[in-house]
């Protein structure tokens, strides 16, 4: 008897304990491959200013002076054309007011009183760099120059661009109207997440409607013929900026953002540039779906397991002959019936260099019922 007292005194607090310690697995992932350039050293460029960076990481490839704060001319409708696209009803038709006629460089000759959309505005902005379309688009949206420019901070600040200022939507010079190659990328990269934008900037010709008549667009940006995979995005001139330029190019999952700033060779800058960014980074395979496999103890089922896997692939842009990327698992040692199907029970975290990367969940592949038994514990016990 004494001896039958003991195991339940030994058994007791197994069955009443909630706490469940997680497992803390680690295992390295295969990245062994051939050897490739996994830096831009060497690169030459003839801009003042210049970056080239992957789009999803941030990860810089190659900058020269890319924080030094100058003129950005008509890059600057990338913030126009987001700003236009997040806060403006597209499918609204606009009178074109007298104070968007006549206005000085690209132009589309609007006159006072044309009749067109929103959205056809924000097309003639990108493609033709019409500065006319530029000042219709602002007041529009907030009803004067002044005012949208205030939004156009408003959103630079939102994104984090800490020294870019606007004083107006088609960058015509004004000394309080500035940006950074660095800058003026991250602005990039994040325009480019904007579904309608990133079609606009991609597309090299198109025809709008400006009260009744059908106009045809050409996009100045000549990296959307020059480059293989070029998605955009804007060019741009003044006299007292030089030639800006900010391009982008998608290849195998792999997106690069390059931006220079009075660049009097831009065209062969971007090519140069894209070209050692696309020998640094590939896009790679970290897991495929249901590739992980676990069984964990249930207590309380009749089954005393239960199956689980990650039911997601995931892949990640990672620099070529990067060091090893490791797994670490995250699941409790044993598990409480029920269980349903489809619970997320875990996850499988991806690190590389301490950093994590990414992540799937991990899933309960079958439903495990609890098991009720008529007895209590006390007389399964001692019978």
């Amino acid at each position: 008897m004494l001896n039958k007292i003991a195991a339940v005194l030994l058994i007791l607090p197994l069955c009443i304990s909630d706490v469940v310690a997680p497992i803390y697995a680690t295992d390295v992932v295969d990245v062994t491959g051939e050897a490739h350039v996994t830096s831009a050293d060497g690169l030459s460029v003839s801009a003042e200013s210049a970056i080239v960076l992957e789009a999803t990481t941030g990860d810089v490839v190659f900058e020269k002076d890319a924080d030094t704060r100058r003129p950005m001319a008509s890059t600057t409708k990338i913030m126009t054309a987001i700003t236009a696209l997040e806060a403006g009803d597209l499918d609204k038709k606009v009178s074109v007011p007298a104070e968007a006629v006549g206005v000085e460089g690209s132009s589309v000759y609007l006159e006072k009183g044309d009749s067109l959309s929103l959205n056809d505005l924000v097309w003639a902005l990108m493609l033709e760099s019409a500065n006319d379309a530029a000042a219709a688009i602002a007041i529009e949206v907030a009803g004067s120059i002044e005012a949208f420019a205030e939004l156009m901070n408003e959103k630079a600040a939102e994104i984090g661009l800490c020294d870019t200022h606007f004083t107006n939507p088609h960058g015509l010079d004004n000394e309080d109207h500035y940006t950074t190659a660095r800058d003026l990328a991250r602005l990039a990269v994040y325009a480019l997440k904007n579904e309608k934008f990133a079609e606009i900037v991609s597309t090299y010709k198109k025809t709008v409607e400006i009260d009744g008549e059908t106009r045809y667009l050409l996009n100045h940006n000549k990296m959307l013929k020059l480059y293989d995979g070029a998605i955009g995005v804007k060019t741009g001139y003044t006299k007292r900026s030089g030639r800006c330029l900010v391009s982008a190019a998608e290849r195998d999952g792999v997106r690069l953002v390059a931006v220079t700033l009075n660049a009097p060779d831009d065209w062969r800058d971007h090519t140069a540039m894209l070209d050692a960014g696309f020998e640094c980074f590939e896009r790679r395979e970290l897991i495929r779906e249901g590739e992980s496999v676990f069984i964990v103890p249930c207590i309380g089922s009749e089954k005393g397991e239960v199956l689980l896997s990650n039911h997601d692939a995931l892949s990640a842009v990672v620099r070529k002959n990067t060091p090893d990327i490791t797994r670490r698992i995250e699941l409790p040692r044993y598990m409480w019936a029920p269980v349903e199907e489809g619970d997320v029970v875990g996850r499988i975290v991806f690190v590389q260099d301490g950093v994590d990367i990414g992540e799937v969940p991990i899933f309960a592949d079958e439903t495990v019922e609890r098991v009720v038994y008529k007895k209590g514990l006390l007389e399964r016990i001692f019978g």
